[in-house]
């Protein structure tokens, strides 16, 4: 008997797509995890107020946040309040920059604790007005239903 008198029965030739299924479930949660870090969420962690009627149609370019205790952040970064319009100013300068002429306003949002004193709040406020081309936001979260 010859190598070539009986060929060999073989199994038809199928692709195996186990593999490919884990290569695209793996590519599908790469994904869907590292889009929950694409929100831009620059405050820190405060009690917000509750307001029903809040809208989020601008995303902040910067974010003040003011504790309970008071104390003032610029982007998570603790910041005095005299040093406040100061530094907004030198990223306004930085922002312009590398900008359109076009978008000269600046949306601030302000992180304000429930606890925090209605005057403080004011201060702040009343300082960031005092710069051109400021827009300011108030953040608030939606009621918890009962």
């Amino acid at each position: 008997m010859s190598f070539l008198d009986e060929p060999e029965e073989q199994a038809p030739p199928s692709i195996n797509l186990t593999p490919m299924v884990d290569v695209l479930f793996s590519i599908l949660a790469f994904f869907i995890v590292s889009t929950l870090f694409l929100s831009r969420w620059q405050g820190l962690p405060v009690a917000l107020p509750e307001a029903a009627q809040g809208s989020g149609k601008t995303p902040p370019e910067l974010t003040i946040t003011i504790q309970a205790d008071g104390a003032i952040a610029l982007d998570k970064i603790p910041i005095s309040l005299t040093d406040l319009k100061p530094k907004i100013l030198s990223q306004i300068q930085s922002q312009s920059r590398s900008q359109s002429p076009t978008q000269q306003s600046l949306v601030v949002a302000i992180n304000a604790d429930t606890q925090v004193n209605h005057g403080r709040v004011v201060q702040v406020m009343d300082r960031l007005q005092t710069i051109d081309g400021i827009q300011l936001a108030i953040a608030t979260q939606p009621p918890q239903s009962p």
